[in-house]
């Protein structure tokens, strides 16, 4: 098992431009160094806020060895506690998700409000203090209708990142959404190799006949724009948008870690469905076009996303091993939408089903090819693979920097 130290050279060692060490993909220490710095020190996608609807709704967010719950309190409020008593340590809740009217650990039965404080512990004795008995506490943000969570002890800024993204995500309305459907599968490959997969397109003709209905294979819809250039047919999208009040323009964080664009979807499509057209007739936000693609976002290292004109999709990415990682699939319309009447839940869902279950193919051969002792890394299309490099060089400045602190990247 690879330690720091080990992961530290194989990333210095690295081929710009080419994937990553066997190590890299496949090793236990590795993963237990990415999971202590990175996922246990970056902000995380979680949920959206509409699945905690109400007082007392939580959803427990499991993170390496962490357990989280996710909980709305009486006030309106979104927070994140550790889902550990602090009695003698029993997780509070049990089932992934539900509504109480208080926290009550099962073994003994302590008592927590909604906002963390212990509110009764039976037979601790007179001189017992509950106020310094509270939940422990994690950091959590909503934005835009987004719930993101940090296992830090400090959290790293996320104020920037919340500036740029809100107004890009404000004409989608998600407070007012609901969840039309929600999947989770298991695919049997790294973490990083679920991601690598996500920002390319060089796959798709050859392994999703339903997504290329209506996404563009085109890399410069897929990829990143080193230099801030588009195709006339995205540059005009762009404008046309931009002139009716909805951000669209392509950003890219300075440190790599986000990105959002409004991009066009093949051929005037509307939305992911066989047909193209809409998918839901009560249409969630407020983006009145006709054609308004998607707004495509990105958050190392736990989430991309797809805002469309009619509903929105959420991806979260969760590594549940060095070679295993959840992904679960949330489809949201708006909260007044009527299934049966504005939408169909197959017909909804089908292009990313079918998407998520081809590309759960798809990363588990290139798992399985990478545990080959033959193997070794290779080139990347700087065509067409763009989003690759740009995603493994954020892993790895993100990861030298967390083992050896900003000096050695500076130096490079």
């Amino acid at each position: 098992m690879l330690r720091d130290s080990d992961v530290l050279s194989q990333l210095m060692r690295r081929k710009p431009g080419y994937s990553l060490s066997q190590d890299l993909y496949c090793d236990a220490g590795t993963y237990a160094v990415d999971l202590e710095n990175i996922w246990y020190r970056e902000w995380l996608y979680a949920v959206p806020a509409v699945e905690v609807p109400k007082a007392g709704s939580y959803v427990v967010y499991e993170v390496g060895a962490y357990s989280v719950v996710i909980v709305r309190g009486n006030d309106g409020e979104i927070r994140a506690f550790h889902n550990s008593c602090r009695h003698r340590g029993s997780v509070l809740c049990k089932t992934k998700k539900g509504t109480n009217p208080k926290l009550v650990c099962p073994y003994h039965q302590w008592t927590y409000e909604l906002d963390g404080k212990l509110l009764w512990a039976r037979d601790m004795g007179p001189d017992f203090d509950a106020s310094k008995f509270g939940l422990k506490q994690v950091h959590c943000r909503v934005l835009s209708g987004l719930v993101y969570i940090c296992l830090a002890d400090r959290a790293p800024d996320f104020d920037t990142f919340a500036a740029v993204a809100e107004p890009y995500l404000a004409p989608h309305d998600l407070t007012n959404a609901k969840i039309a459907h929600q999947s989770t599968i298991i695919e049997e490959g790294n973490w990083k190799l679920v991601w690598e997969n996500n920002r390319e397109c060089y796959h798709c003709s050859g392994n999703h006949p339903s997504l290329c209905r209506t996404f563009p294979e085109d890399p410069a819809v897929a990829g990143i724009s080193e230099d801030g250039t588009f195709p006339p047919s995205v540059e005009s999208h762009f404008q046309r948008l931009e002139a009716a009040g909805v951000p669209s323009r392509f950003h890219l964080s300075d440190t790599g870690q986000y990105r959002l664009a409004r991009m066009p979807l093949l051929g005037g499509a509307q939305s992911y469905t066989m047909d193209t057209k809409w998918a839901v007739a009560k249409k969630l936000g407020r983006v009145t076009d006709d054609t308004p693609g998607t707004l495509l976002k990105f958050h190392y290292p736990t989430t991309w996303n797809h805002f469309l004109g009619d509903h929105a999709i959420t991806f979260r990415v969760t590594p549940i091993g060095p070679m295993r990682t959840e992904v679960q699939t949330t489809w949201l319309v708006h909260k007044d939408a009527v299934e049966g009447q504005d939408y169909d839940v197959k017909r909804l869902t089908e292009v990313w089903e079918h998407t998520n279950e081809e590309d759960r193919e798809v990363v588990e051969n290139n798992q399985r090819g990478i545990l080959s002792p033959a193997y070794e890394p290779g080139p990347y299309s700087p065509v067409q693979e763009s989003g690759n490099i740009q995603f493994v060089d954020w892993y790895a400045r993100t990861l030298i920097r967390a083992i050896t602190g900003p000096a050695v990247l500076a130096a490079e």
